[in-house]
């Protein structure tokens, strides 16, 4: 068992999906800093000033009761919150990655089709056919 884990470590597709896993960590950490320092302070702002980070709802409120000036207060106070703006940035997230993903894919997928071949013309018959088919016709033809 040690001898196939040492080989499956030593094929290349697992040195090539680690490195997919790090850049894709490190892709994510980006998208998630765009997404709340940049894309959403506009938004919230268009939206009022929503702050979507504190965007949540009470559902139980905790000691001392609410009203909670942010969520970190309102998880400090020990009330049971639904973390709507979490989510919602969460979301954007998620979508931004998956266009990101998808463009990559439909740039590169082209380079991995293969072309579509013509269908080879069928190989010559060898000398003993053509020579067999000669006596055929001219066994017809007497």
């Amino acid at each position: 068992m040690l001898k196939e884990f040492i080989n499956f470590i030593k094929r290349g597709n697992v040195l090539d999906m680690a490195i997919g896993i790090v850049i894709g960590m490190a892709f994510g950490a980006v998208v998630k800093s765009f997404v709340d320092n940049i894309l959403m302070p506009p938004i919230g702002l268009l939206l009022g000033g929503t702050d979507f980070t504190n965007l949540f709802i009470v559902l139980k409120p905790g000691d001392p009761p609410g009203p909670y000036p942010t969520l970190e207060a309102a998880r400090e106070a020990g009330a049971v919150v639904w973390s709507i703006g979490l989510f919602i940035n969460a979301v954007v997230n998620f979508l931004i990655i998956a266009l990101a993903v998808f463009l990559v894919v439909k740039a590169v997928s082209p380079l991995f089709k293969k072309k579509e071949e013509k269908p080879a013309a069928p190989p010559e018959p060898p000398e003993e056919i053509k020579l067999l088919r000669e006596i055929r016709d001219a066994l017809k033809n007497r």
